[in-house]
């Protein structure tokens, strides 16, 4: 009686394996096919960067525990140059605006403001909740279907990913991350944002959490260079 009960254990451990080989290897092989389809459209050099209207920068929290949150600071630098450097003409700020003490879209806007950056040259999206919002919302609802987006390395593979499914004209600007445990950490996390991703596009057809009329943005000529 033990051996056929042994033999079951067995059987059952091996399809257990399979199972969760075959989920290792399609989370993995998604995260790959995400990094190279969309390696032509990032930029880590601002010079190299095409000239695009509107820059789309993806909100996060600026302090963690009472510190300045380098992920933040980065982006806002890196929007701050844009601007500079005549590379985009308007802001769209994306990001959560769950309660009345954390604004990213405001917090965001007051520091290009901070920055010299005219108050008619940003618009604010407080529904960015996650980045399919932000970037689906950025064609359907402000008419911004050419885009240059700002984030890090990982969150640019992801947010172009989710553009290019939507047929969308974009490249991003590669800001620096964070070196040490926290950064590993965090694109731990993106490998199985990235699957998620897959199936909120593919399999479930998921749309943002608010839509509604639209809001086009009214664009600066760009400079004659």
């Amino acid at each position: 009686m033990k051996l056929p009960l042994l033999h079951h254990v067995k059987l059952w451990l091996k399809i257990i394996t399979l199972i969760i080989g075959v989920i290792v290897s399609a989370v993995l092989l998604a995260d790959l096919s995400i990094s190279l389809s969309t390696s032509s459209q990032l930029y880590k050099n601002i010079e190299t960067l095409p000239s695009q209207e509107t820059a789309l920068v993806l909100g996060t929290s600026k302090y963690i525990r009472r510190t300045l949150n380098p992920y933040y600071q980065y982006r806002i630098d890196a929007a701050i140059e844009l601007y500079k450097q005549n590379k985009v003409t308007h802001f769209l700020l994306s990001g959560d605006n769950a309660h009345r003490s954390y604004n990213e879209p405001w917090t965001m806007k007051r520091d290009l403001l901070k920055a010299g950056i005219p108050e008619e040259n940003i618009t604010l999206d407080y529904a960015g909740f996650r980045t399919l919002d932000s970037v689906q919302r950025a064609t359907q609802i402000f008419d911004a279907n050419s885009l240059t987006i700002v984030t890090q390395k990982f969150h640019c593979q992801r947010a172009v990913f989710i553009a290019n499914h939507f047929s969308m004209d974009t490249v991003c600007l590669v800001v620096p991350s964070p070196t040490g445990w926290a950064n590993t950490k965090i694109r731990i996390r993106e490998i199985l944002a990235r699957t998620k991703a897959l199936l909120d596009l593919y399999i479930f057809n998921v749309q943002p959490k608010f839509l509604g009329p639209k809001e086009p943005i009214k664009h600066e000529p760009m400079p004659i260079e």
